[in-house]
C-alpha cells in the first residue's frame, strides 16, 4: 500500500469531490481515480460510491477513514521526528499554556530557557486554563501553566508564584498635580466594571463588589488584552494582575487606583503535569527561578 493512496482517499473523502482532491494534490482526476481503486483493490471493498458529479463513503469507507487518517498521522508524526533529529534536537516538550500567561511572562522565559536548552524541540499550545488540566491529562501536552490548579485529578500541581491584582482605569489627561485623587466608591459609581477575564477569583470578587457598591454596573469580558483595550477606549474598569498591565501604568495609558474597603486577592499561576520526567522537572526548575 503506498501513501499516496491514503492521502488521496482522505482528502477525496474530506471533499466528496474527485475533482476537488486532485487540485488539492496537484495531480489529475484519472490518477485521483486510479488512486482509489488501487486502494479499494488492496483493502477488498469499495470506498465510495457514486451520487452525480459528487461521491460519498460506504459504509466501509466511513469505517476505514478514521484508521487511514491515523496512518497518515504516524507516518507525519515519524517524519516530523527524524526532522528534528536532524536538526540537533534530542528531545521534545510541548507546552500548553493559558493566554494570560502567554501574554505577560512567557516569551522572557522562554526566550531565556531555549538558549540555554538549544537540544530541546518546544512547542507551545495556547489553551484557556480551564481546559488545561484536561490536555494534560490527555497528554495533549508535557506540562500545563495554569491560572486554575487541577481539580478532578490526580496530576501534579505546583503553585508557582501569585500575582497582586490592581483596578486600573483609564487615563483622565491630568497629572499627579492637577487631577482629582481618583476615588473608589466614584469608580465603582461612574464605571462599567469588566469582570471574569481571570478564571480564578471573579465570582467572588463581584460578590464582595455588589455588597459593597450594589450599583456597580458589570460586563463580562472573557480576555485580558480585550479587557485593557476596553478600559483605554473608556469602556469600563477592571481588577487585573498588576503583571498584565504593569507596561501600561508605566506608559501612562492606565492608572492605578487604591482599593481601601475592597479586598482584592491574589491571582495565582500552577504548573500541572502528569509525569515528573527529567524535562519536565528540568522545565520547571527553570521557571520557578523567575518572578512576575
Amino acid at each position: 500500500m503506498e501513501l499516496n493512496w491514503l492521502k488521496t482517499f482522505v482528502i477525496a473523502a474530506e471533499h466528496g469531490n474527485f475533482r476537488k482532491a486532485s487540485e488539492l494534490l496537484y495531480i489529475s482526476q484519472p490518477t485521483v481515480t486510479v488512486h482509489i481503486k488501487q486502494l479499494e483493490k488492496e483493502v477488498g471493498a469499495d470506498l465510495f460510491v457514486r451520487k452525480g458529479r459528487r461521491v460519498m463513503l460506504t459504509e466501509a469507507g466511513r469505517s476505514y477513514l478514521k484508521h487511514a487518517k491515523t496512518l497518515l498521522a504516524f507516518h507525519e508524526e515519524g517524519i516530523s521526528e527524524l526532522h528534528s533529529i536532524q536538526q540537533g534536537f534530542t528531545s521534545q516538550l510541548t507546552i500548553g499554556i493559558s493566554p494570560l500567561i502567554a501574554d505577560t511572562i512567557l516569551p522572557f522565559v522562554l526566550k531565556q530557557f531555549i538558549q540555554a536548552h538549544s537540544n530541546i524541540e518546544i512547542s507551545v499550545k495556547i489553551i484557556e486554563s480551564i481546559n488545561i488540566e484536561l490536555a494534560v491529562e490527555q497528554e495533549e501536552v508535557d506540562i500545563g501553566l495554569s491560572c486554575l490548579p487541577n481539580r478532578k485529578t490526580d496530576l501534579k500541581c505546583h503553585s508557582l508564584y501569585e500575582d497582586p491584582m490592581v483596578l486600573v482605569v483609564p487615563h483622565d489627561g491630568f497629572d499627579l498635580e492637577t487631577g482629582s485623587p481618583l476615588e473608589e466608591e466614584d469608580i465603582f459609581r461612574q464605571n462599567t466594571l469588566l469582570t471574569h477575564n481571570h478564571p480564578g477569583y471573579w465570582d467572588d470578587l463581584c460578590q464582595q463588589i455588589k455588597s459593597k457598591y450594589p450599583y456597580t454596573k458589570m460586563m463580562k469580558v472573557s480576555q485580558t488584552h480585550i479587557t485593557k483595550r476596553f478600559i483605554i477606549e473608556g469602556l469600563g474598569v477592571s481588577i487585573l494582575p498588576k503583571s498584565t498591565v504593569r507596561r501600561e501604568l508605566l506608559e501612562g495609558r492606565l492608572l492605578e487606583v487604591e482599593c481601601r474597603s475592597i479586598i482584592l486577592p491574589d491571582a495565582k499561576t500552577y504548573a500541572l503535569m502528569k509525569y515528573e520526567h527529567l524535562l519536565q522537572k528540568e522545565f520547571l526548575k527553570f521557571l520557578s527561578q523567575y518572578r512576575i
